[in-house]
Order: C-alpha cells, then structure tokens, then sequence
C-alpha cells in the first residue's frame, strides 16, 4: 500500500475509478460465502463541476458482490443499490477534506463525532438543520468488515487506500480544520463559514 500515489481529488473520475477497482480486488480476494448479497456505494453531490463531464455526470463509485458475482464502477445501478450494504449519498463539501486522513477503527470514531459536532455547528449558525445527506439502514457483515479493513490499523484497508489516492481540493486551502482534517466551523472566520456553507450547497 506504500506505493499508492494520489491520482485525483475526492469524488475526480480517476479517484472513483480507482476505489472501485480496490473495492473490487478486496472482494475477489476475501473468502466470502457463495451466497453473499452485498452492496457499497458512495454518491457525492453538489461538487465543482470541473469534477464532471460528458462522460462522468455523476460523481461516485460502487461495488458489490451478489451470490458469487463481483462487479463495480462509476456509473451506480439501480441493482446497486437496491441490495442490502452500505449506500451513502453526502454532500461532497461537507465529507471532502477529511477523506484524505488516514486512520484506524479509532480515528474512524473520532471523525464520525467530529463531523456530528460540524452539523451542530453549521445549524446553530444556519438556525436549522441543513441537508448534508446521510446513509439509510447500512448492513455490514462479518466477512465484508474483515476484507475492507484488513490491515486499518497500519494504513490498509478500503479507506486509508483510498485517502492516499485522494488530492487536496483547492476549496479547503486556509480553512481551520480538526485533528482529522474535518472542517472547524467554531474557527472560521464568518466569511469563511459562508463559502464553506455554499460550498456544501446548503
């Protein structure tokens, strides 16, 4: 996992193709029951558009494994994600930045509750909950969690090789930012809290 190099920012074609085919490699190489029905997929909206194209109108990527048969990419299906797993669709400014941090099962804790403390942060200042997305009923079993993070706690598993595929975005340059690299609301300046609100679209 050392010689990964970053190849495009958060949610770029070249990124999502890129932890796609991980996903892929991980699931072909677990021992996973032959009758395993599972899904991942990540969709990131409101991004710069400069991450689009005629060919890519969607940032995101997905895999999945139904009864034996492993597959992936960028262009999410609809079997995709119609089968139990994980399927996130979140503002691409509100989850950016902190992707490229690399941790393990405790860091992964700690950003989740970070990221809460962001939310809290923005609806006080907004004065209402904003739409930043979320993830429904995710369903994780064993066998998924020990192939994807196999090795997390010394900088594999499916986040950490994504992070180090991940570029820095220009949008986070002079933003305070937490231990886990999600942005700081309480240490924004007000202008910087405005661009960061439009920023996720809100």
């Amino acid at each position: 996992m050392s010689s990964l190099q970053e190849i495009g920012e958060f949610g770029s074609q070249a990124w999502s193709e890129g932890c796609s085919g991980f996903g892929i490699k991980i699931l072909e190489s677990a021992d996973l029951p032959s009758d395993l029905v599972w899904a991942f997929s990540e969709i990131y909206t409101s991004p710069p558009k400069r991450l689009l194209s005629e060919t890519y109108g969607q940032t995101g990527y997905f895999f999945m494994v139904n009864k034996g048969v492993i597959s992936g990419g960028t262009k999410i299906t609809q079997e995709c994600l119609s089968l139990p797993g994980f399927h996130a669709k979140m503002k691409w400014g509100y989850i950016c930045n902190q992707s490229r941090t690399l941790y393990g099962f405790e860091g992964q804790r700690q950003r989740t509750e970070e990221e809460k403390t962001l939310r809290d942060e923005m609806e006080k200042y907004l004065g209402y909950s904003p739409e930043l997305g979320g993830v429904d009923n995710p369903f994780w079993p064993k066998p998924i969690i020990a192939a994807l993070s196999h090795g997390v706690e010394d900088g594999g598993g499916l986040h950490n090789i994504a992070a180090k595929m991940q570029s820095k975005s220009p949008e986070y340059d002079g933003m305070p930012v937490t231990e886990m690299g999600v942005p700081d609301f309480s240490k924004m300046l007000d202008e910087q809290k405005k661009a960061f609100i439009k920023l996720c679209s809100v």
